[in-house]
């Protein structure tokens, strides 16, 4: 029992590194290399496991060495754009000017009915509004509407907005984040101050409470708390 405990925290330690090292893009945008990647040493993680008999290195070696073979891949495919196009792909323009590629379509196998429910997540309902849309190498599609057909912006109304900044989070859960309120130099007597004044009894009534830069506030209470 003491063996497989160690085994697999030793192999969960070894994955979190290496997805560490792997780099934040390829946690949410998985291209064929990655993908590869994560399923063979998902599969290989497992076999010490499963396996107590099995050493362990012959669950940590193979995992280094897809590790290391990523990372030179992808130097690589950053300094040559060919031998990036040769292991990832490149995009297809699916819908070129209001009119579906029909060709492109036919060769990435995506069904007419798969790009409108893309369309739909991007806000647009009818194709011909479209100039652009075209299908990454990681399957995301990136829909460019004309200019016409695009939300105005402040800019483009002569419109001074300010930027709000990036909201911080004070309070989370009932628990005072006290760093965040240091960033923003505030003390926890100004904090009960906005508390009490959106209704709440004390801070472990809130559910999340965040500022930005201009002051504005989000608060929201812990659901059943009255």
């Amino acid at each position: 029992m003491g063996v497989s405990f160690v085994r697999t925290v030793i192999i969960f330690l070894l994955l979190i590194v290496s997805i560490r090292i792997m780099g934040k893009r390829q946690l949410g945008e998985l291209e064929p290399l990655e993908l590869v990647v994560a399923v063979l040493i998902s599969n290989l993680a497992a076999q010490p496991l499963q396996d107590t008999g099995t050493p362990l290195l012959y669950g940590i070696i193979p995992v280094l060495t897809l590790l290391a073979c990523q990372l030179i891949i992808s130097g690589i495919s950053v300094k040559h754009g060919r031998f990036r196009r040769l292991v990832s792909g490149k995009p297809s323009i699916l819908v070129d000017n209001g009119v579906i590629v029909q060709s492109e379509m036919k060769k990435c196998r995506i069904s007419v009915d798969e790009l409108y429910v893309e369309l739909r997540i991007n806000g647009i309902t009818d194709i011909s509004n479209v100039r652009h849309a075209i299908l990454e190498t990681d399957g995301t599609l990136s829909v460019l509407p004309y200019a016409k057909f695009s939300p105005v912006t402040p800019q483009e109304l002569n419109i001074d907005a300010p930027d709000s900044g990036l909201p911080v989070t004070v309070i989370t859960d009932g628990r005072v984040l006290s760093d965040n309120l240091t960033l923003l130099k505030r003390d926890e007597k100004w904090l009960k101050n906005q508390v009490k004044k959106r209704g709440a009894g004390d801070i472990s009534e809130v559910y999340l409470m965040t500022v930005d830069a201009q002051g504005n506030i989000y608060f929201a209470k812990k659901e059943g708390v009255k």
